[in-house]
């Protein structure tokens, strides 16, 4: 990242960023140093690494909040008070607000308290930095973006996470306002688009903004699928089937398990973790060809991507249009084929068929999953070309360039405009 040129700083307040793990952080750590890069002074606010082990990694324990001056501005990171739990919702509920509260404090003081600012750029999900930005927001005298990376509490509803009905309703009720107290609110695709601007005033669509995220294409590139990481885990040679990211209830990982099952001879690898991992594994214990491993470190990454042969992306019915798994593009850096099991005609499946970089089926249908996987498989001249093509798609079309161009134009379009005073709706 250079250096500022002047001005009134952007505060970004996002639940992780480097040197956290989490695919979120990577984004928002990319948006910050394009930001940068454009001659904005920036202060970060965001939680001490956790993502990994779902506990604050060693070295950056003993303090509440920790400050760093920057070149460019600052970062501030937050205690998340995670639980050891990662299947108890209220407690998750319970630490998401605690943190959102310091951080949303703590948003004020950074680079001048109460100082006014060009912006506020909040990341959810968690759904509560909603209201911390739009009360920093005010504070600071700036607008307010709402950047959604996944549509709460749709997301959880639908994968039956949340069936309380007056905890989806208040829910429901914390994401309308959360909408309408942004100036800008922006999405990673129309299906994401669709849904906000559904919940939200006829006159407000127009502050719905669609910018997807990137994939740095320089820091992944097509490699070698002998990799070291391969052998690390012996592996073999043979054809790797990998899912890599989180391991939770949207994604349909049950999949995984019955293409393991069916094709004996080829080594699938779930490469992450998250709440569902204990009883995926004890789904598969059976299974020698279906292996386990903990998230990898960052700058490993294109290293773990080249492991695969063919790279999995299962998501559960219904969950298209309010999540788009930014792996995707990753993957298609790399160089790899994709499988998609994800509801038809969105984000996904679109790229896809778009770039020709991997092939989708219906969501939760085992033997299309299963079909598609073994095809590419079989089949490694067919996964070359794909990825070929996927590759040519990321380079040409999800750079980091446009992604921090449509930042940086809508921080300078709304400082022009000045902060829309928050009507919130009331409670129904």
């Amino acid at each position: 990242m250079s250096g500022p040129t002047g001005g009134r700083p952007i505060i970004v307040l996002c639940p992780h960023f480097e040197p956290d793990t989490a695919p979120t952080g990577t984004v928002m750590t990319r948006i910050v140093a394009e930001l940068v890069d454009r001659g904005h002074v920036v202060h970060v606010v965001t939680s001490l690494p956790w993502y990994r082990n779902h506990r604050i990694d060693p070295g950056w324990t003993g303090r509440l909040v920790r400050r760093e001056v920057t070149p460019w501005g600052s970062i501030t990171r937050v205690h998340p008070f995670p639980g050891d739990d990662k299947s108890n919702l209220v407690r998750r509920a319970i630490g998401f607000v605690g943190y959102s509260i310091v951080a949303g404090l703590q948003c004020v003081r950074v680079g001048g308290w109460g100082r006014r600012a060009d912006a506020v750029i909040a990341m959810s999900p968690p759904l509560t930095l909603g209201l911390s930005g739009w009360f920093a927001a005010v504070v600071r005298r700036a607008p307010l973006i709402f950047n959604i990376q996944d549509v709460f509490p749709d997301a959880a509803v639908e994968t039956g996470a949340i069936t309380n009905r007056r905890i989806i309703a208040a829910a429901s009720w914390l994401e309308r306002v959360s909408y309408r107290a942004a100036d800008a609110v922006t999405v990673l695709s129309d299906d994401l688009r669709d849904n906000v601007v559904a919940k939200l005033p006829a006159a407000a669509a127009p502050r719905v903004h669609v910018i997807p995220n990137f994939v740095d294409t320089e820091a992944i590139t097509p490699l070698d699928r002998l990799t070291d990481y391969r052998r690390e885990l012996d592996l073999g040679d043979g054809p790797v089937v990998l899912y890599a990211g989180n391991v939770g209830f949207s994604q349909s990982l049950e999949l995984v398990v019955a293409a393991a099952r069916a094709m004996p001879a080829v080594t699938f690898l779930v490469n992450g973790d998250g709440a569902a991992r204990a009883s995926l594994e004890e789904s598969a214990r059976d299974l020698t060809n279906l292996r386990f491993a903990g998230y990898i470190e960052p700058s490993r990454l294109a290293e773990l991507l080249a492991t695969g042969d063919v790279h999995v992306v299962p998501l559960r019915a219904g969950l298209g249009r309010v999540s788009v798994p930014s792996k995707t593009y990753s993957i298609m850096a790399a160089g790899r084929p994709v499988v998609a099991a994800i509801d038809a005609d969105t984000a996904v499946p679109r790229i896809l068929a778009a770039s020709g970089g991997g092939v989708s089926v219906a969501p939760d249908d085992p033997a299309a999953f299963v079909e598609a996987v073994r095809t590419l498989a079989e089949d490694p001249a067919r996964g070359r070309r794909l990825g070929a093509l996927g590759r040519g798609w990321v380079v040409r079309e999800a750079s980091p360039s446009a992604v921090g161009d449509a930042y940086h134009d809508l921080v300078l379009a709304l400082r022009r405009e000045g902060p829309r005073p928050l009507k919130a709706p009331r409670r129904r």
